[in-house]
Formats: structure tokens, C-alpha cells, sequence
């Protein structure tokens, strides 16, 4: 016999079915609150609200478990490539040989944008926001993309909406950071993977090759592998939710654009950056640093430190730690602001404080401190969120597009505004 949960409302009991997942996550369905007693329930945030039921990612924020279709984040991210990650996100099982293979071909294709999509970006003030251009440019390709607008996708058209999508992405993000840089745009060079092409156009003149560094190029790929799907997020949420109402995939996507480019979300790294510049530019000590930290009464918080998940240890900061060293290594780097991340890092690791509460360095940290490295400017760091997220978006819009039991989204609310009243002419007010 399935379990329920039965509740009192108003002297009558009611039952609910219990849902079990696959990790053997419990839900009490409540689906049918409302019609059977009037009520509904209050969770601010839709903190212990399941939205929906998936297939696409597993975290356990207690153990420090990611998992993509089951498979862990620490082999994909040791085994795996980008672009193979997010066909197992987007389509449910690892491609064969040929599958990846046809994959990359079709991303490499679709990587170019029209050629009357690039005066679009004259049109955009030099200082303008990268979130803005990239949210306003997915929006664009999407006219030039009519029959992938319309109606349920097939196989063959989820195939080409996730290459293009892909594709473009990385041409938008290069090309935005050109645009505000006054340089000339580079062409895509389909012989290079995803990473080292999107490195290419990034940091090289047209018709230049790009001489590529191995850790560089992995650190990248290996960044957007540890974005590319984390459950129900803020933007993730936004894009089933807009989709929800069947508008397309480019559209949704969009919207979870601009959802991620809120600072309490895609903006995490890049408050990591400012922080370290905070300091350098004060002249504080790790000391100082690290008691102002630890004093609640102090109001300030050491940022990349701890996550509102894993309450246990991030484990993509684990991975991209190594990284980050190997690429800190590679480049020679001499940053002050890396010098003081790297004391912080290891202070926090050895104060009983920080580990205490498990106060762990998390993916933002090591992301910001790596993508500082590399060259990309701090405006650009929630640009390759996006990027890695884009897999995380599909997967999750074509699921909720797919499933049959699927309804808009429609959340209530608890009305706590003036009660009825009678109009008043504005003669008599």
C-alpha cells in the first residue's frame, strides 16, 4: 500500500499521497489541497515546494552529491567534454562514438551567426551589460530560426535547437566582449573543440590562430561542465515556468538570462572578484580579513564561502581547485588579488571557525579566481554561467514540454491588501 500523510482541516482529516523518487526523496503531494479544503500552503522562496518531477539532475546537499542522469560529477568531470556532458543532459543517455561526433559537427555549424545579426550589435552602447546583449541576442536568433518556434519538437529538431543554441551562445558571448573592447570580431574555426574555439574567438585578431595552453582549454571546458545543470535554481525554475506557458525554447531560455543575471545568483563569482579588489585595495590583512569574518557583529561575509545547498562540501569546488591550480601554474600568474584568495583559502581550511560550519570554498570561488586568470573581465563571468548553464535550460524546457500532465504554472498567493471598498470621486477625496 502506497504511504500517505494525513492532516486536520476544519475537524476533517484528509490524506495525501507520498511521492518517492529514485534517491528515495520524499514529497507529499498536494496537488489537490486547494479543491479539498479551501487551503492552500505558504513556503516564501518555494523552499520546500517540488515544482516538478525530473529526471535530469540529483544533488544531495548534505553529502555533497551531484549527479547528471545519474552519473556522478566527479567522473564526468575527470572523463568527460562539455559538449558531451550536455548531450547527456539534454537527450538522457552518454552518445556513442558517432553521436558525439555528429554533435560536435552540427554545434561547429551552427556557431556562426547571420551576418545581419552582427549590426545588431553596433547598436548597443559600448558599456553596455553583457546579460542585456546576450538575453536581447537569443531573442534575435530565434528570428531566423522560425521553425523551431512553433509546435512539439521532433528528435531531429531538439538536436538542431540544442546546436544552435550551443553554437551561438559562445559566438555571442566573444563577440560582446569585442564589441566592448572596440576590436574586430574573429571567425569561428570549426578544427577546434568547443572551449578552445570559443578561447579563439575570445582573445585573437581575425584570421590569427590561436595558439592554445592544454590547462587553459581544459579549465574552460571544465568550468562550463560543472555549470551546465544544477536542479531547480532560480533560472532553471524561470525557464520551466515561462515555458510553461508553451512559449519557445529561445524565448525560455532568455528569460532564464535574465533570472541568472541577478547578483544573488549568476553574480556569486563576480562578487567574489570585487571582494578580493576590496581588500587589496584597503590594504587589510589576512588576519584582519579573517576576523572581521568570524565577528557577527561585523556585517560582513566572506564571499565563496559556504553555499545555500551543500551544507557539506561543494563538490565541482573540489574539482575546479585542481584546475585552478594547474592553470595558476601554467600562466605563471602574478596577481595580487590571487595571492590573497590563495591566503584566504588556506586560512579558512585550517580555521576551526570556517570548518566548524563548513565553511568550504565553493565552485565560485575557484570559477572566478580561474576565469580572472585566464583573462575574461569580471563583467563576462555571469556571460559563461549562462554558457554552462545552456544545457541545464534545454533539458529542463524540453522535459516540461514533453510531459503530458504538464500545466502553466500558476502560483497562489495570500492576500493581505485592503479589504473591499467603495470608489470615491476624485472631486471628494
Amino acid at each position: 500500500m502506497s504511504e500517505t500523510v494525513k492532516a486536520t482541516f476544519d475537524g476533517k482529516e484528509i490524506e495525501f499521497p507520498v511521492i518517492v523518487g529514485t534517491e528515495n526523496e520524499k514529497a507529499i503531494d498536494i496537488s489537490k489541497l486547494r479543491s479539498s479544503t479551501g487551503y492552500i500552503t505558504f513556503d516564501d522562496g518555494y523552499k520546500n515546494t517540488g515544482a516538478c518531477r525530473s529526471k535530469i539532475t540529483f544533488i544531495d546537499g548534505e553529502k555533497g552529491i551531484l549527479q547528471y542522469r545519474g552519473y556522478p560529477i566527479e567522473e564526468m568531470a575527470e572523463k568527460s567534454t562539455f559538449l558531451e556532458t550536455a548531450y547527456l543532459i539534454i537527450f538522457g543517455e552518454l552518445p556513442t562514438k558517432a553521436e558525439l561526433s555528429h554533435f560536435q559537427e552540427l554545434v561547429a555549424k551552427h556557431t556562426p551567426i547571420h551576418y545581419d545579426m552582427r549590426h545588431a550589435f553596433e547598436s548597443f552602447p559600448a558599456n553596455a551589460n553583457p546579460m542585456a546583449i546576450l538575453s536581447a541576442m537569443f531573442n534575435m536568433v530565434s528570428c531566423y530560426s522560425p521553425h523551431l518556434l512553433d509546435g512539439d519538437y521532433t528528435p531531429e529538431q531538439l538536436v538542431e535547437a540544442s546546436a544552435r543554441l550551443l553554437g551561438k551562445t559562445s559566438t555571442i558571448a566573444a563577440y560582446t566582449f569585442k564589441k566592448a573592447n572596440g576590436r574586430p570580431f574573429s571567425f569561428s574555426n570549426p578544427k577546434l573543440d568547443y572551449s578552445a574555439n570559443f578561447l579563439h574567438m575570445m582573445f585573437t585578431e581575425p584570421y590569427q590562430e590561436y595558439m592554445c595552453d592544454p590547462d587553459v582549454v581544459r579549465a574552460m571546458d571544465l568550468i562550463l561542465v560543472l555549470h551546465a545543470d544544477h536542479e531547480q535554481n532560480c533560472s532553471t525554475s524561470t525557464v520551466r515556468m515561462v515555458g510553461s506557458s508553451r512559449a519557445n525554447l529561445f524565448a525560455s531560455v532568455a528569460s532564464g538570462v535574465a533570472a541568472l543575471w541577478g547578483p544573488l545568483h549568476g553574480g556569486a563569482n563576480q562578487a567574489v572578484i570585487k571582494q578580493l579588489l576590496e581588500i587589496h585595495e584597503s590594504g587589510q590583512s589576512i588576519d584582519q580579513v579573517m576576523e572581521r569574518a568570524k565577528d557577527k557583529n561585523s556585517g560582513f561575509r566572506l564571499m565563496g564561502f559556504g553555499h545555500r545547498v551543500y551544507k557539506n562540501f561543494d563538490p565541482r569546488a573540489k574539482i575546479l581547485k585542481k584546475a585552478c591550480d594547474k592553470v595558476l601554474a601554467s600562466l605563471k600568474t602574478r596577481d595580487p588579488l590571487l595571492d590573497i584568495a590563495r591566503a584566504l583559502e588556506e586560512r579558512a581550511l585550517e580555521d576551526e571557525y570556517f570548518i566548524e560550519r563548513k565553511l568550504y570554498p565553493n565552485v565560485d570561488f575557484y570559477s572566478g579566481i580561474v576565469m580572472r586568470a585566464i583573462g575574461i573581465p569580471l563583467d563576462m563571468f555571469t556571460v559563461m554561467f549562462a554558457m554552462g548553464r545552456m544545457p541545464g535550460w534545454i533539458a529542463n524546457w524540453y522535459e516540461l514540454r514533453t510531459d503530458p500532465n504538464s500545466v502553466i504554472n500558476r502560483p497562489r498567493q495570500v492576500y493581505e491588501g485592503a479589504t473591499k471598498r467603495s470608489y470615491v470621486p476624485v472631486d471628494k477625496r
